[in-house]
């Protein structure tokens, strides 16, 4: 039962880790930029719900849509002026200035929270739903319903609108996109804008039942790295599927071996997945 329960836990963890991803393989399939500010950008979300509980008494699930526009504008200014000019650049170019960006964005947080470690009671963070022998925690079932939701407009918003189309075109080639007519500058600050925005909704979520802190980001940001490569770089339902599965494989690992190690279950299911399919469990041959 307690296996059981365990993997329940991890499938209700696994919708919030694929939300958290998906932002990441946006942002790396369009631009081809190693985002590794992606962690602290989900951070910010999770301080943003934390300051309107605090100061308003707004719940994380209303504070959602305040926290994820909130992160869509600075996503959209940080590709505009500081990312745009080096979306052609060597990729270390890329990964040294979100670096960067990860660790002055920390420090802005930790000048404006301090160091302390903070939460947020809601009256339903410590219920539970009783079925059976199994006991099914009230926050992280919102959370799970709730990055579903956002999960399904983010597809939705891919597939049906012109800007999602044109995304998915600068997405599979940039020189014909632009042949096309698509102002392919505009569309990667919109792209990068809808990772932040989505990386702060699941930020939202986990801000319901983890505490807050401001150093968790590079965490956050090598889980999400674990997640887009075992799911397959460039494919969305790849990154979510991966993010049930790590939910799930750290849920199991917690439990057979310590809290402390679940983090190396996902390295080492990571290592077992890319020597038999090193383009990942969805990801096409040669990318």
């Amino acid at each position: 039962m307690l296996y059981v329960q365990a993997l329940i836990n991890g499938v209700l963890l696994g919708a919030i880790y694929g939300l958290m991803a998906l932002g990441l393989s946006l942002i790396f399939g369009v631009l081809r930029i190693i985002n590794f500010a992606h962690g602290t950008l989900m951070v910010v979300g999770m301080y943003s719900s934390y300051w309107l509980f605090t100061v308003l008494g707004a719940d994380p699930y209303v504070s959602l849509l305040p926290a994820a526009a909130f992160l869509f504008l600075v996503g959209f200014v940080l590709q505009r002026y500081i990312l745009n000019p080096i979306v052609d650049a060597p990729e270390e170019m890329s990964f040294l200035t979100t670096l960067g960006l990860g660790l002055i964005i920390q420090n802005l947080i930790l000048m404006a929270f301090g160091p302390d470690v903070h939460t947020i009671d809601t009256a339903y963070k410590l219920s539970s739903l009783a079925v059976g022998e199994l006991n099914i925690d009230v926050a992280k079932l919102l959370a799970f319903g709730t990055s579903l939701v956002v999960t399904g407009v983010f597809f939705s918003f891919l597939q049906w609108s012109e800007t999602g189309r044109a995304i998915r075109a600068a997405s599979d080639n940039r020189e014909a996109a632009r042949l096309m007519g698509i102002d392919t500058k505009k569309i990667y600050c919109i792209a990068f804008a809808i990772g932040a925005a989505t990386t702060g909704a699941a930020g939202a979520c986990f801000s319901t039942f983890i505490p807050t802190s401001q150093d968790v980001g590079m965490l956050f940001t090598l889980t999400s790295f674990v997640i887009v490569i075992a799911g397959g770089v460039g494919t969305y339902h790849g990154t979510l599927i991966g993010g049930f599965l790590i939910g799930i494989v750290e849920e199991l690992g917690a439990v057979m071996l310590s809290g402390s190690m679940k983090q190396v279950v996902s390295f080492c299911l990571l290592m077992v997945i890319l020597f038999f399919r090193p383009q990942g469990l969805f990801g096409r041959e040669g990318d």
